[in-house]
């Protein structure tokens, strides 16, 4: 049965990946120094041995983005999968700080109570430049990185800080419906494309989660991850995998991750676009486990 915390439209979830996921996640009550209030944070443990992998996620998503990498990393390794604060199902508790500082420090609290020891980070997009934060605060809790289409030098909001009521819900409102309209177009009108309408289903899942539009917005007016000065002084070696057909982030970024972390390699996947844990989860945890 999946989680009660879930949305009641988890029920409409088909394909064998998501049903597992949403049958094995769990919330955990972790103590922040954000809060008396412990916060009951969403995540996935599944797998053994080896250095832990964390799996960090994107952008307004949640842990159902590595409901297909997770398991091939599993079936090999101790790997888990994390709902950072403001996000997916992890609990928004009023008047937490929602932006990347609060961001790392639930993080390390997360860590602490759970994993407490080295770890393998993997942040995806956004996820990424939480990772690299982590990193240069923790270096000593970070053994590796990996990079997946990453933010750090793009992907920051600075006009977002200077929204204000009722343009603000509005633009999160614009946000919303631009996940939720897709999902109406399918189901209606192409209900026989499962499987866009379950990727669908999986990336707006978390939008009915108490706290959404509240958190997602001072995320965005924090003006979110602005790493460009910072990343030169990542000193964990590092895995840089780029989607060649990336047309959200570009590609040129990827070089610059490159040439600026000392200890690190890029490979590019062909044949995927901004998401490869998604496009091409096989090819993904291969190179991943790889570099273990």
């Amino acid at each position: 049965m999946p989680a009660s915390f879930l949305p009641p439209q988890v029920k409409y979830l088909s394909e064998p990946t998501s049903i597992a996921l949403a049958e094995r996640i769990e919330r955990q009550p972790i103590q922040t120094a954000l809060s008396t209030q412990p916060i009951a944070t969403a995540y996935i443990r599944q797998g053994s041995g080896g250095t832990p992998i964390l799996l960090l996620h994107g952008f307004d998503s949640s842990v159902f983005e590595f409901r297909r990498l997770l398991p091939l990393l599993a079936a090999q390794n101790e790997t888990w999968a994390l709902d950072l604060l403001g996000f997916g199902f992890t609990e928004r508790l009023t008047g937490l700080p929602f932006a990347p500082p609060a961001i790392k420090a639930h993080l390390y609290a997360f860590w602490k109570s759970l994993i407490q020891q080295p770890m393998i980070l993997v942040g995806a997009s956004m996820g990424g430049a939480a990772a690299i934060d982590f990193a240069l605060t923790f270096p000593q809790l970070v053994h590796k990185l990996v990079l997946i289409a990453s933010v750090g030098y793009s992907g920051s909001f600075p006009l977002a800080q200077f929204l204000a009521p009722p343009f603000d819900f509005l633009a999160m409102e614009w946000w919303r419906q631009r996940k939720l309209q897709p999902l109406a177009f399918y189901s209606t009108f192409a209900p026989w494309d499962i499987a866009s309408q379950e990727a669908l289903r999986c990336a707006a899942l978390h939008l009915e989660m108490p706290g959404w539009y509240e958190a997602l917005l001072a995320f965005t007016k924090s003006g979110g991850y602005s790493l460009q000065q910072q990343i030169t002084q990542v000193q964990s070696p590092t895995l840089i995998l780029w989607g060649e057909q990336d047309d959200m982030l570009g590609t040129s970024d990827a070089a610059k991750f490159k040439r600026d972390i000392a200890q690190s390699q890029l490979i590019w996947l062909k044949g995927c676009g901004h998401v490869p844990h998604l496009e091409q989860p096989q090819l993904t945890a291969q190179h991943i486990l790889a570099f273990r």
